[in-house]
């Protein structure tokens, strides 16, 4: 039998949804520095990456209650669509689970990077797929003409193949396919709504699982890894190593047609504006920074400790309104719970979030104290943290 480890003490799933119309890798504001700095086609490229991203505004609310193809329990089921440079999706079926590689590398990167993902939440984090019901892993490449992009639509991963001047294609990072996917998970998990600080959460769930991904497939620890996300996007031509550093958040580009990488790592710097709904990708480098923080302090590999505390967090605790400070919270009681109340796994989540501004240091006389867990109403009632079966290495 597959042990299933849902939330203790509670009947049946949670079925929040995440309110995010449509949630791709290259923030927007990307875009539109790309139209103000471009030439034509540059321009041209971009207006277009825009227009199709609103042409999916709208689609994820009514996707939380949309039932899900499942596959067997415990068994991938992948399939690669080719939308031929077209915008109908799925478009042709080019590759199905356990069929031989096409040659087309955008068709089996997808296909092996969503089967990494899929390993990596099965057998560390014993999760069935997307939705922890077997949910389908279906992907399109080829999207479009010169699409500088991939997101998850809500019940699917897409893929642009890029202009080829600034984007290769992105189904070359890894890391993009885990980060992508993972919005898928935190539409059926937490729900995170798609602004503000809470999308800034979201958005970092992506990026630490996403980072995770590339991590467990090449095997490095915490200290071998680079923590860019998005490494390889970029061509020769533009200046900079990804489009985000989750380890120097505000240092992943500087561009003169891209831009200059606006993320802070701080919250005094956290960005306060309605621009990119609210900061959620700006914003996203303080969280990031923080699990940088935490993992590293930690060793080892991410996905032993600092990334069961996460995961929990995602399935179990967070709620679609957290902020910044919530997840502190929850992430330090998850921590006490899984090692103890004063471990080093805790001190590390602590000195992490304080680091970036989130949590205030604690006093000399008060810092042996337990941390108490936050107060809730009746309605938010949190269990005990439940252990993610160890994590494994990769055979």
């Amino acid at each position: 039998m597959v042990f299933n480890p849902r939330k203790i003490g509670q009947v049946g799933r949670r079925t929040s949804r995440c309110f995010c119309p449509i949630c791709c890798i290259v923030p927007p504001y990307i875009a539109e520095q790309i139209v103000r700095n471009g030439d034509d086609d540059q321009r041209e490229w971009a207006m277009q990456t825009l227009i199709v991203s609103e042409q999916f505004r709208g689609r994820r609310e009514a996707v939380g209650g949309i039932a899900t193809f499942a596959a067997v329990a415990g068994e991938k089921r992948r399939t690669v669509f080719d939308a031929k440079q077209g915008v109908e999706l799925p478009g042709m079926p080019v590759r199905h689970e356990g069929e031989p590689p096409t040659g087309d590398s955008a068709v089996d990167e997808a296909y092996d990077g969503a089967g990494a993902t899929y390993d990596l939440f099965e057998q560390v984090f014993e999760r069935n797929s997307i939705d922890d019901r077997g949910m389908r892993l279906d992907s399109t490449v080829h999207y479009s003409q010169n699409y500088d992009n991939a997101f998850w639509n809500g019940s699917q991963m897409v893929y642009g193949d890029g202009d080829g001047q600034l984007f290769n294609r992105f189904t070359s990072a890894i890391d993009v396919i885990g980060h992508e996917l993972t919005h898928g998970i935190t539409q059926f998990e937490a729900g995170l709504i798609y602004y503000g600080e809470s999308g800034a959460l979201n958005e970092s769930m992506s990026d630490v699982f996403g980072i995770m991904v590339k991590q467990w497939v090449n095997q490095q620890k915490v200290d071998e890894s680079n923590w860019i996300i998005g490494e390889g996007l970029l061509t020769q031509q533009v200046k900079g190593v990804g489009i985000r550093s989750m380890q120097a958040p505000g240092t992943a580009y500087d561009d003169p047609v891209l831009g200059k990488d606006p993320q802070p790592a701080h919250m005094k710097d956290i960005y306060k504006g309605t621009g990119d709904n609210g900061g959620v990708h700006i914003n996203s480098g303080i969280a990031n920074y923080a699990f940088y923080l935490t993992a590293m302090e930690m060793g080892g590999y991410a996905w032993e400790k600092a990334g069961k505390i996460w995961y929990i967090a995602l399935r179990d605790r967070l709620r679609q309104r957290s902020n910044f400070k919530r997840a502190a919270t929850i992430l330090l009681a998850i921590a006490g719970e899984l090692y103890g109340v004063n471990s080093t796994e805790q001190k590390a989540v602590r000195n992490a979030w304080e680091k970036v501004g989130v949590l205030t240091p604690e006093k000399p006389e008060t810092a042996a104290k337990p941390n108490p867990s936050p107060a809730k109403s009746a309605a938010d009632q949190e269990p005990v943290a439940k252990k993610p079966k160890s994590a494994k290495k990769k055979k």
